[in-house]
């Protein structure tokens, strides 16, 4: 019986216990979430802070860069700032909301939440996630380390995607970031070709600095509107890394801030692309099973239904080994690769995983990383080698291979009319 009795004593101890600890868990999530909720500091204000007009905007806490702020419903009313933090230093923020015509302004508690993959570099890609407040459908907003001051002396960001349209086009392809006064102008017409060809009405491009005559290729293309071009001057107040880890190169950020680019050419086209492509300006994501990217993605949408990211495997196709055909003379003034020309690929090697690139539903997508999404609402799926890969033209990884070890691999050419013709043309124009 005592036994009995004292089995009871615990188990009611237990109860009690867990519901004491249930209590106290629900309590702490609404207070968090209550410190959360906009509160207003200020009536009867006009909306009058300078509105910011460069891509990265650096607040006065030297530690915090504001690309731009995007509203995002999908979860409940937020604004999302796509930015650049000090994973240590910035501890706290805040979003200042003026809201017309009323001129209340509102002061939310920002969550920060740094990406992931950082890379061991003291910079990263950052959330800057606020929830607006109700009755409210602010345009724009101030970011700030206080809670108080004044909103005159803060820049204002527009929140972009406030209101859903319908997509204007299906694909738009994101490079970042564009460095090094990149002049490999061949290769990268062949491949804004290549991507027109296979569907893609847009190309956004995240531009650090590049040749005068890539600049000319550039505003041709601007022009032409297919590219638009997003100045990317990172490098005037960081220290940037032209490598992907901090072991490798010690800088502020790695590889010129590409993981932020890519997280806001995201957001940016999330309300008018039906799907973003995530791929380096050498790099053409080949259908082999289809003629374009429109008839494979419905394949393979209807194959996987409830996926939002397709992943296509990077193949090495190495610029120093050459084939003879497609020698196009009035080519060889123009600096840069003749893609045409290199269709041997590195074969796979053992324990190695080749990375991935990525066709993505942008809506489904919350954090992105280079070669994976970290954050999503749909799933993944790996797109299988027979169904398409990357066609990656760059400089060998696997040095020492005699050219008998490569694949010959001529899946480009079912397009080299269309290219050569495209190709002409646009080097006539330019």
């Amino acid at each position: 019986r005592m036994l009995c009795g004292r089995k009871k004593s615990y188990f009611a101890a237990a109860v009690c216990i867990m519901t004491l600890t249930s209590m106290v868990t629900v309590s702490y999530l609404r207070l968090q979430r209550l410190s959360h909720q906009p509160k207003v500091i200020q009536e009867g204000s006009k909306c009058r802070g300078e509105i910011a007009n460069s891509t990265i905007t650096l607040l006065k806490d030297n530690k915090t860069f504001i690309i731009s702020p995007y509203f995002d419903d999908r979860e409940s009313k937020v604004t999302r700032v796509i930015g650049i933090v000090h994973h240590e230093d910035v501890k706290q923020l805040y979003c200042w909301f003026c809201c017309q015509p009323n001129g209340k302004i509102y002061v939310s508690n920002a969550k920060i939440d740094v990406h992931s993959d950082r890379f061991g570099f003291p910079y990263g890609a950052a959330d800057i996630v606020c929830l607006e407040p109700e009755n409210c459908d602010p345009t724009h907003v101030s970011i700030h380390p206080f809670a108080h001051g004044n909103i005159d002396q803060l820049p204002r960001f527009e929140i972009k995607n406030r209101k859903a349209e319908p997509f204007s086009v299906d694909f738009t392809v994101c490079i970042s970031a564009m460095f090094g006064n990149y002049n490999n102008v061949l290769q990268f017409i062949q491949s804004l070709e290549m991507y027109k060809i296979l569907g893609a009405q847009k190309v956004v491009i995240y531009k650090n600095n590049c040749s005068h005559l890539m600049e000319k290729v550039l505003k041709f293309y601007i022009e032409e509107g297919t590219v638009e071009v997003i100045p990317w001057p990172i490098n005037s107040r960081l220290k940037v890394s032209s490598k992907w880890h901090f072991s490798m190169d010690a800088k502020d950020i790695g590889y010129y801030g590409q993981i932020t680019a890519l997280n806001d050419c995201i957001y940016r086209n999330m309300q008018r692309s039906k799907f973003v492509v995530l791929n380096d300006a050498d790099e053409i994501i080949l259908p082999l099973k289809h003629l374009n990217w429109k008839t494979m993605m419905s394949s393979l949408q209807e194959q996987n239904p409830g996926t939002g990211i397709f992943l296509f495997e990077n193949h090495i196709f190495p610029e120093t080994i050459s084939t003879h055909l497609f020698n196009i003379s009035s080519w060889n003034t123009v600096p840069g690769v003749n893609i045409l020309q290199h269709v041997h690929r590195e074969p796979d090697r053992k324990d190695v995983i080749n990375p991935r690139k990525m066709i993505v539903d942008p809506q489904k997508v919350i954090q992105t990383s280079v070669h994976s999404v970290l954050r999503a609402y749909g799933d993944s799926v790996n797109v299988p080698m027979d169904v398409a890969l990357i066609y990656h033209c760059r400089k060998p990884l696997q040095r020492d291979l005699p050219r008998e070890s490569l694949v010959r691999d001529t899946s480009l050419w079912r397009y080299n009319s269309s290219l050569i013709m495209n190709v002409n043309k646009v080097l006539s124009q330019t």
